[in-house]
This record gives structure tokens, sequence and C-alpha cells, in this order.
């Protein structure tokens, strides 16, 4: 019997019994069958009773180790692995199997065309191993891809590729690091044959950054705006907010199936290829415009969203909301204030108003939700901006721009 759907409160919040610091993947990448192995260093903050809760769906478990030693104290439940009698400190391997291409949800790891691809957010990770699914549990990621080099020529996963070598039958492996701690839902992976437009963007402190657009084959001449956008939200960052980029590399790459408009997963976004191709022979303003402005909102989640991040999904406009406030300033600099403000206003009073008024209505914070995937609407991005907005208002620019530092000096790192 299917189980229903189970309300979740906001109230409830309980901060984790068990933390994750480090998370070493390894994918050995088949679109039929992919055999996944997660080594994570765990340390726990709960009682000395408490058993290890791991999210997971439609995997299929293969083994489950502890310090090296193979593990029988666990059991499966609908939609968890639940492992006990475990150390204060320990490192847990576990193996098992997926398949990107029966992956019809678009939620972990999925086939888009001839390319897999990844989308975690809100609770996407756990389509692709058993973990502590929950935006306050931070790690820093290694991720090792292994796969058929013909297939799958480019293995792009979060933070600097650091090692990259071949193996026998016609197969490659690319190893990336990403130093800065983040939830699983960030994670990302993509593998497939792309076209390239490469870039560079030196930051304020003269760190030179490598930008790499992947686009399907045939789409290079449509990609330039994407990447013209990209260098325009860096240098802005830095201008008004004073944020410089952290990693050696940053990549956008479009894909046709993605069921979110882009996901902002560190170092390695993903686009629906609707906001990054364009040209001017088929492209409107508005498409340029709108190009521009999410290939900033995604870059400027780099800090808002990523550095730091949400305790938990319901406060998940904390980071959209400050974002699309960002977003919206953005636009505004580089092009018209007095348009940009009459468009954001037509989208409050036409559609947000709207939600406000109908059954749907629901508070930037919401109080209990079902189905996280719901949540993603006008009143947690728009209302959540113009809540932002009324406070920039009330402080001014130079007032706001300090409470914006003291924020990053206090929460860098944490959720």
């Amino acid at each position: 019997m299917t189980q229903q759907p189970q309300a979740k409160y906001r109230h409830d919040y309980r901060a984790p019994d068990y933390q994750i610091t480090d998370i070493d993947l390894t994918f050995d990448l088949d679109a039929q069958k992919t055999v996944v192995t997660a080594v994570s260093q765990a340390v726990r903050h709960g009682a000395s009773d408490a058993p290890l809760c791991l999210n997971g769906e439609d995997l299929k478990l293969v083994s489950v180790h502890i310090n090296d030693e193979p593990w029988t104290a666990w059991k499966e439940e609908e939609g968890a692995l639940v492992i006990s009698n475990l150390p204060e400190r320990f490192t847990l391997k576990i193996i098992n199997e997926i398949s990107p291409a029966a992956n019809t949800a678009l939620e972990g790891l999925y086939q888009s065309g001839d390319a897999l691809c990844t989308q975690c957010e809100a609770e996407g990770f756990r389509h692709i191993t058993y973990y502590l699914d929950r935006p306050d549990v931070l790690a820093r990621f290694t991720t090792k891809i292994i796969a058929d080099k013909t297939k799958y020529p480019f293995l792009l996963s979060n933070g600097n590729r650091v090692a990259q070598g071949e193996l026998e039958n016609g197969r490659h492996w690319v190893q990336w690091q990403d130093p800065f701690p983040k939830p699983c839902y960030l994670f990302a992976l993509v593998a497939g044959d792309f076209d390239v437009l490469r870039d560079t963007f030196t930051t304020r402190s003269g760190r030179e950054v490598a930008l790499e657009l992947y686009v399907d084959r045939g789409n290079l001449d449509r990609a330039p705006w994407a990447m013209t956008s990209l260098k325009n939200s860096m240098k802005w960052d830095e201008e008004r907010f004073g944020l410089e980029y952290d990693l050696d590399i940053y990549m956008i790459v479009a894909v046709d199936f993605f069921n979110m408009g882009a996901m902002e997963n560190k170092g390695l976004n993903i686009f629906n290829s609707k906001y990054v191709l364009a040209r001017t022979d088929t492209a409107t303003d508005k498409d340029y415009l709108d190009i521009e402005r999410v290939i900033g909102h995604e870059y400027f989640h780099n800090w808002t969203g990523n550095r730091v991040t949400c305790r938990d999904w319901f406060q998940l406009s904390l980071k959209e909301g400050l974002t699309v406030f960002r977003d919206q300033e953005f636009s505004s600099d580089l092009g018209s204030r007095a348009v940009n403000r009459i468009n954001n206003v037509r989208t409050m009073r036409g559609l947000q108003f709207a939600e406000d008024a109908s059954p749907m209505a629901h508070p930037i914070r919401p109080d209990m939700v079902i189905e996280m995937n719901n949540f993603y609407t006008l009143t947690v991005y728009e209302k959540g901006a113009e809540v932002i907005r009324m406070i920039h208002t009330l402080l001014g620019e130079e007032n706001f721009q300090k409470g914006m530092q003291l924020y990053f000096e206090r929460h860098d790192g944490s959720a």
C-alpha cells in the first residue's frame, strides 16, 4: 500500500543527531546502471543510543561498512536506511546502484538527451545515495566520475578539477574537489558531449577564474550573451556587494530536459537551455533580459544560498527572496531602474496578489508543508524579495550593505 504523504511542520525542527563533515563520492557511470560509492566522515551530536537515519529513495543497496568493517546493524525502511550501534566518530561507506535512464522523476541523477545530469534541490540527493538529505548538514565533497570516454567526454562536478586519467576499455575518470562545506542539495554531476565556450574573469584581488559554458553540439553561436551576462554578474557583485568568487572555475551547463529554470549548484550551474541560448535573429529583447537576470540570479546564490544556506526548507525565502532582490538590483543597475521596477510590480500585482487571494495563500516562511517542491512560489520568491526591499528602503543602501557584511561574517559556511 502506498504511504500517504505526511505534513511537516516548521516548529518540529530538530538539529540532526549526526553531522557529516566530509564525503568522498565515486560514480561508475552508465545510463542503465550506475554504481555509487559514498565514503562519509561522520560524528554524533545527539544521544549515545541515537541511530543514524539516512534518506534514500529508489536505491538498490549493495553494502554498508563502518570503519572498513562490514556492518549488520542496519535496516531499510520506507525512504530511509537506519544504522544502529555506532561509535561517536566513524567512517561510513555505502555502495548502492541507481538507474539514471529509468529515473523519470528528474530528481537525483537522470538522463537528459544523451547526457546525464542531476537535480538535487530540494530533496533529490536521496535518489543518488543514502545520506542526511537536509540543508543543515554541510560537508566538503570530493567526487570521482568514471565513464566511457566516447559517450561522455566531459565529466563535471562541483569545485575544482584536481585529477584526471585514462583507463582501459576506452574509459576515463575525473576527480573534483569542493573545499567549501555545502548541503547535498547543491551537489551536481554532468556527463556528456558538448560544445564549450571558454573565457576568463579576473577578480578584484587578481585571481583568474576560468569560465566554461557547456551547450549542446551546434549551439555555440547562441552562447556568447550568457557568457557576457556571467562576467557582468561577477563584476557587479564585487562592486555593489563586495563579494568575490571563491573557486578557480565557474561552469554553466545548458540542457533541454530540466525541471527548474536553473540551479545554483556550487561552481556548476545547470540551466534550462531557454535561459542560456539566444541569437539576435531569433530571440526577443525579453529573452536577452531574462538570460541576463537568471544567469545573475544563480551566480548571486554563490554567497546568498551557497556560502550561507538555510537551516531547513521553511526558511527558503531567506536565500530565494534575498537573491531575487539582488538580481532585481542587478537588472536595475545595468538597465532601466524604472522599467525594471514597473515589471516587478506588475508581477506582484498580477500574479503574486492572485496567489495571496487564493486557497494556495501562504506566508513567505510557511508553517506547514507536505511536498517541498510546491513551495517554490511567487510568494517565497517575489514577495520575499519585496520584504528584503522594504528593509533596504528603511535602512538605506549604506546601512543595508553594512548589515549584509555582518550577515556574511556571522553565518559564512553555516545554515
